[in-house]
């Protein structure tokens, strides 16, 4: 399977937070955490202090205002359904157009999948560190709401005065 979403970003993004694929529902609506009971766009808005975006173009506009790159680490695979456990035969996204565009201060993986992904495929390329952050999926039930937004609040310090 293809990834059919474009990265979300501009000149103006500062830091970059990439998943490892999109789900089925984030498939079907041809966009990033589409699953409503993905807790994304709650501990972002949290994060950024903000309201929490509605449809896709607020999602989008959220996301370009404070200046955030979203996007996955895997440009194709095999997948069963939105399981990342299933996840082979990856090939990895070509980060470079975003990293050549954008001044990217600091790169975060939503999830374990993402950050193992994102060691074994794209830091070798790119020689950048990426810091991983608890995963935003209902299948990570060990993490509240609330324990989610505490650990995500880096996302601020790496933004500064932006």
């Amino acid at each position: 399977m293809v990834h059919p979403i474009a990265p979300v970003y501009d000149k103006e993004s500062r830091i970059l937070i990439l998943g490892s694929f999109p789900s089925v529902k984030s498939r079907e609506q041809q966009f990033f955490y589409g699953h409503k009971q993905n807790r994304f766009w709650r501990v972002l808005a949290n994060v950024l202090e903000c309201e929490v975006p509605e449809d896709t173009p607020q999602k989008r506009a959220m996301l370009i205002k404070y200046h955030v790159a979203v996007w996955d680490v895997i440009a194709s695979c095999e997948v069963t359904g939105s399981s990342d456990a299933s996840i082979r035969n990856v090939q990895p996204n070509d980060l470079s157009a975003i990293l050549s565009l954008a001044d990217i201060r600091a790169i975060y993986t939503n999830g374990g999948k993402a950050h193992q992904l994102y060691q074994k495929y794209i830091y070798p390329v790119n020689g950048r560190a990426a810091y991983p952050l608890p995963s935003t999926s209902p299948a990570n039930a060990a993490y509240s709401l609330d324990r989610l937004v505490d650990a995500w609040k880096v996302i601020r310090e790496s933004l500064g005065s932006s």
